[in-house]
């Protein structure tokens, strides 16, 4: 083997680029930014009561249900007699779902009304579109009364 002559200029040595681990650190900060972003997102999610907002979906899916009902001219107490006793149901919850208004007054007064416009519907079932008309305006009433109060 031979030593390099000193005299002759060798070729200049080539420095490789960090671009590519910055990439990386880049791409792997993103990754893990994510991952943490989810995680926080879905701890928060965990601490709110899905309960409260579950029920008011059962309710309003059951109003839905008598106006199609309604709509298809299927006013027999046969066909919206379940929805009134799901809705009745559902206001038996009210207070337990909403434990922080318990003590409200405005607020037993509105699950009362609800409670009531239901057992008076179920009482005396309407027997024709137009009194299903009348038995959703009067259990909507409630539920309106109670969202002006308290949803915000």
């Amino acid at each position: 083997m031979s030593t390099p002559d000193p005299a002759t200029p060798s070729a200049p040595a080539t420095r490789k680029s960090n671009a590519g681990r910055y990439l990386f650190m880049l791409i792997l900060g993103l990754v893990l930014g994510v991952v943490a972003t989810v995680m926080i997102l879905r701890a928060l999610n965990e601490r709110r009561d899905p309960f409260p907002h579950a029920l008011m979906h059962v309710q309003q899916w059951h109003m839905g249900q008598l106006k199609g009902d309604m709509e298809k001219n299927r006013c027999n107490p046969t066909d919206v007699l379940p929805h009134l006793q799901a809705l009745r149901l559902a206001a038996n919850d009210l207070d337990a779902a909403f434990p922080g208004l318990a003590d409200d007054e405005r607020f037993q007064a509105a699950t009362s009304a609800m409670r009531a416009a239901t057992d008076k519907a179920i009482a005396n079932p309407p027997l024709s579109c137009e009194g299903v008309g009348a038995t959703m305006k009067s259990i909507g009433e409630t539920c309106k009364g109670c969202h002006q109060d308290f949803k915000g």
